[in-house]
């Protein structure tokens, strides 16, 4: 029989900042319900390495999180695996319809879900993933020091990308299906002046090429959007930087949203367009988008939400 269980704060999401969220909350004895989604851990669970959490000058991106999931639980936090499919923010108490017929009704919401990289879609993109191929510049250039990279892409995010890499690689090859970049001027203007940096117009990737034992990328595979003329570049990296999508559906027709449906909270705070609601990480923040300031943000969320609760009583 489906159940209605209610929470003082409910927290959906389970990256960085839902899971600190939680370890603050929990502590602050508001026994705070956490919603995991459908990827428990968030977009850490796919990155192998990260070497750029304070304290651990290298740590396994799934151990990470598992530690963050463990953390919030001895705070007190009750910790589901579940899918909230709906969210009605309308009246308070709020109400989110969960997957497994599970009501949540909550006087406060965290949102923590999170942002995905948008990919190409090719089957050895896929395969790859985690072991040449990337969607992060500042999680994974690190271990491309003295080898070659291959970014795709043509907006700032990828122009980024591809000079944050140069103080790695020997070279990065930057893919573009135009010819011209949707970036800024003054990043166009460093990308073509810096000598570790080739462009590549006009071309599409194709297919990430690889060894089998071990895992791992050798070139990628691309092709001439006029001609169809292939060519195989090759590296040992591929770093897909063609945007990222924030986790928004839930809200979109509900909450103040912007910069392409990033949920907009107000300056130096994390509420939202409705009191009592709130949000943290990736699903708001398309500057830095980091593991440790998702988790910043998951502490100011429930340090809010807590005001929020001791205000209305």
């Amino acid at each position: 029989m489906a159940e209605t269980r209610h929470t003082k704060i409910l927290i959906i999401g389970s990256g960085p900042a839902g899971y600190t969220a939680a370890v603050y909350a929990a502590r602050a004895m508001t026994q705070p319900i956490l919603v995991q989604g459908l990827q428990p851990g968030g977009q850490l669970t796919i990155t192998t390495e990260v070497e750029n959490w304070p304290g651990d000058t290298h740590v396994q991106g799934p151990d990470l999180m598992v530690r963050m999931e463990e953390h919030a639980k001895a705070m007190g936090a009750e910790v589901i695996s579940d899918y909230i499919s709906s969210l009605d923010l309308s009246k308070r108490p709020f109400t989110a319809q969960a997957d497994s017929g599970t009501t949540f009704t909550a006087d406060a919401v965290i949102l923590a879900t999170g942002a995905q990289a948008k990919w190409l879609g090719l089957p050895s993109e896929e395969k790859f993933k985690g072991f040449g191929v990337s969607a992060c510049a500042t999680c994974d250039g690190f271990f491309y020091r003295g080898k070659e990279v291959v970014v795709i892409g043509g907006g700032n995010t990828a122009v980024e990308e591809a000079l944050f890499l140069t103080n790695f690689a020997t070279k990065v090859t930057l893919v573009h299906r135009r010819d011209s970049l949707r970036a800024e001027k003054i990043m166009q203007d460093r990308l073509f002046k810096h000598p570790k940096v080739e462009v590549l117009w006009n071309h599409s990737v194709e297919e990430v090429l690889g060894d089998e034992a071990p895992l791992g990328v050798t070139a990628v595979r691309a092709k001439h959007v006029e001609t169809g003329e292939t060519t195989d570049i090759p590296c040992a990296g591929f770093f897909v930087a063609i945007g990222h999508a924030p986790a928004s559906e839930l809200v979109a027709d509900q909450l103040e949203l912007h910069n392409g449906k990033y949920v907009k909270v107000k300056p130096g705070s994390t509420q939202t367009s409705i009191p009592g609601v709130f949000a943290a990480g990736d699903l708001t923040d398309d500057v830095y988008r980091q593991a440790v300031t998702s988790a910043g943000m998951g502490c100011m969320a429930a340090l809010d939400a807590e005001r929020f609760l001791s205000e209305q009583e």
